[in-house]
């Protein structure tokens, strides 16, 4: 399927990172980090509570030199296995570095412990020095997670033993579904390829694919489910080590986001379901359907389906961005020139998509897999916002250019929403134009509702987990189910087979409890959105320096630097609002093209 559409020779060139697995300056700069883990442990053990800020800010930039020659490492050999699932010398690889990143983290994982128990008075001394300027969120942040971390031995051993729990998991998941091919109407498809057919303007063709995705998942059940299981048991038991008070508590840490603030995020959308109901009771008209099924969801507007070719796509995106920045353009534009991206459905290939910083001293690196339909337009510009937002972060430094789940679909949404505007401001023809709106909103409702549906899922199945013990399969898909239909209510008919789709979602796994975050970061960058359509050019500037940002700050500050406050629970009806002024838009061009 990629060859048709030009992207078939679209692959990255990692080269930048190492030059292979067996990269002699790969071993050195692992050597190199570990021999630096052992210096820094011989002289600040026991010690951190004595260092003045001029020596703490010393010790944290020694250890962010060490912690990213072990994350290039990592991000190259985690970049090759995405494209290389199925060979096993990767897959060897893979194990050895991360064995060996632990073992040099076990080394200098005293450090954060022993800040972390620093008395609360030394400390805000200490974070309120002006030497500590660089570093003072990095260290407020660690903090955070004071209540909850354990001894240094019994840190050690939960990193020791991740290697062989909830990361091999995800790892047999992954190779799993890199080697999984469906069968539909004879033919072999994998997950991408199947998963695009559901995009299909012919309604048989979607059941097809459907029903061909259920029989495939249907075989793979029982081993699925017993990975879910695991996961969740896993970290069901280091919450209780850790005392976490809550699933999702860990999480919400890591996104710098308050258990109220999520709550009401959540809370704000599920309340706004009505929206997913009316629009897909328009979407039945507009298919000429009395019952519009799960498969239904993505068809496309009769008469309005289009491919792109790898190159209309590129155009597509780099013109929309070069319409908002020069800049942004032009950094998105090396990501084509300079081999930044993998972009065909290939054999061996992991599915989805994503952008990886990488390491400040490289370049993000991008994966996507291109089949030619307009939300893989879409998916592009997302993770292409992704990789602006990343490079433009460089200069906050290895503990400063990450940011948390939440803002990291800053730009990345924002992306979307200029590839968008940009092919609806080419596009004259009403039905076309509503055909674009379409599978906007339907990927924002993915985006937005689905989301948090999903969090609803996981939310009711980590809960079961602790209360019930080990889920059958048909246990999850009944939580599946209950937590689905209120996001349609009477609107979408899901198909009996559409019960143990929950079972190839990898974010339940990789990372529990992360799907609210696209909610979040949608809602916001709506809201962003809109400032930009008030303040025009004046806004350009102010935003590339929130991306410019990364992580050197908590998500209220640097949102607060636009004007938003993110506290305010009744923030997300601005997101909101905006949707549900695009389902009335949509509703007017159907009426305008006699529907």
């Amino acid at each position: 399927m990629s060859q048709a559409t030009g992207a078939d020779n679209v692959r990255w060139d990692l080269s930048d990172l190492y030059a292979g697995p067996d990269d002699p300056q790969l071993a050195a700069d692992l050597d190199a980090a570990e021999q630096e883990a052992a210096a820094f442990r011989d002289t600040y053990h026991g010690r951190v509570a004595e260092l003045d800020a001029g020596a703490l800010t010393e010790a944290v930039a020694l250890l962010e030199a060490l912690e990213q020659k072990v994350s290039r490492a990592g991000t190259y050999i985690q970049l090759l296995h995405a494209v290389r699932t199925d060979d096993p010398e990767v897959g060897a690889a893979l194990t050895r570095i991360q064995e060996r990143g632990t073992a040099i983290g076990n080394q200098v994982l005293f450090f954060q412990l022993e800040w972390q128990a620093l008395a609360e008075e030394r400390a805000a001394a200490l974070l309120a020095e002006p030497a500590l300027a660089r570093y003072r969120h990095y260290l407020e942040t660690a903090r955070r997670y004071s209540p909850y971390r354990l001894s240094e031995p019994e840190e050690k051993v939960l990193a020791e033993k991740q290697l062989t729990a909830r990361a091999a998991w995800n790892r047999l998941f992954d190779e799993t579904f890199a080697r999984l091919r469906f069968d539909v109407a004879g033919e072999a498809l994998s997950e991408e390829e199947v998963l695009s057919r559901l995009k299909r303007e012919d309604r048989e063709t979607r059941r097809q694919a459907a029903e061909g995705f259920t029989s495939g998942l249907q075989e793979q059940l029982p081993l699925l489910t017993h990975i879910f299981n695991t996961v969740a048991s896993d970290k069901a038991i280091e919450d209780r080590l850790r005392g976490f008070p809550h699933w999702l508590t860990e999480r919400n840490l890591d996104n710098e986001a308050s258990d109220a603030m999520v709550e009401a995020l959540v809370g704000r959308v599920t309340a706004r379901y009505d929206l997913v109901e009316r629009y897909y009771g328009l979407k039945a008209r507009l298919l000429g359907l009395d019952t519009l099924y799960d498969y239904d969801r993505y068809a496309p507007i009769p008469g309005t389906q289009r491919t792109f070719t790898w190159g209309q796509a590129r155009e597509t995106v780099l013109d929309a961005f070069g319409a908002f920045s020069a800049d942004m353009r032009a950094i998105a534009e090396q990501f084509f020139e300079n081999g930044w991206i993998d972009a065909p459905v290939a054999e061996g290939k992991g599915g989805g998509a994503f952008s990886h910083p990488a390491t400040p001293d490289v370049h993000p690196y991008v994966l996507v897999n291109f089949t030619g339909t307009p939300s893989d337009v879409m998916t592009l510009a997302h993770e292409l916002g992704h990789g602006v937002h990343q490079y433009l972060a460089r200069d906050q430094g290895h503990f400063n250019a990450d940011t948390p789940l939440t803002t990291a679909e800053t730009a990345s949404v924002f992306g979307e929403m200029l590839a968008f505007e940009h092919l609806m401001g080419q596009e004259d023809d009403p039905r076309a134009r509503l055909g674009l709106l379409c599978n906007k909103l339907e990927e924002m409702f993915a985006t937005v509702f689905r989301q948090v549906a999903m969090n609803r899922f996981e939310h009711a199945a980590h809960t079961a987990r602790r209360d019930e013990g080990e889920l059958s399969a048909e246990r999850l898909g009944e939580l599946w189910l209950e937590t689905q239909r209120p996001m349609f209510g009477d609107s979408v008919t899901l198909s009996e087979g559409y019960r143990i789709w929950w079972s190839y979602i990898p974010h339940f796994l990789h990372v529990p409890g992360y799907v609210y975050a696209y909610a979040f970061g949608e809602l916001l960058t709506l809201a962003l959105y809109e400032r930009y359509r008030e303040e025009g050019a004046a806004f350009v500037p102010r935003y590339q320096e929130l991306l410019a940002a990364g992580g050197s700050e908590a998500p209220e500050a640097l949102v607060g630097r636009l004007g938003m406050d993110l506290t305010d629970p009744g923030f997300w009806d601005q997101g909101l609002a905006v949707l549900e002024s695009m389902v009335a838009r949509a509703e007017a061009l159907a009426a305008e093209v006699g529907e």
